[in-house]
């Protein structure tokens, strides 16, 4: 399977949309996500979630589904310029 590259910008964005869209978690927020020093795969995480009214336990299933999905789809890129170049060249999956 092959992943899309995407900015800590552009990634984090991701992340928090799909996470406040998770049941009991409208109010959580995402910081940003982090690169993790791996050469293939999943290349990033989510450290921190500010909660706002949300239950940890919402919290903590959410994080983990959208983990899970979004690693499959996205890789980490470091530099924003090279986003659009990133994008078009799939990377593995581990």
């Amino acid at each position: 399977m092959t992943t899309l590259g995407k900015t800590q910008a552009e990634l984090t964005r991701l992340v928090e949309e799909d996470l406040r869209a998770q049941p009991g978690c409208e109010t959580a927020r995402v910081p940003a996500v982090h690169a993790l020093d791996v050469r293939s795969g999943r290349n990033w995480e989510i450290p921190h979630v500010v909660l706002g009214d949300s239950l940890i336990s919402d919290v903590d299933r959410a994080v983990m589904s959208v983990q899970r999905r979004l690693g499959r789809a996205f890789h980490l890129i470091d530099d924003p310029v090279t986003a659009s170049d990133a994008a078009a060249t799939p990377q593995g999956d581990s």
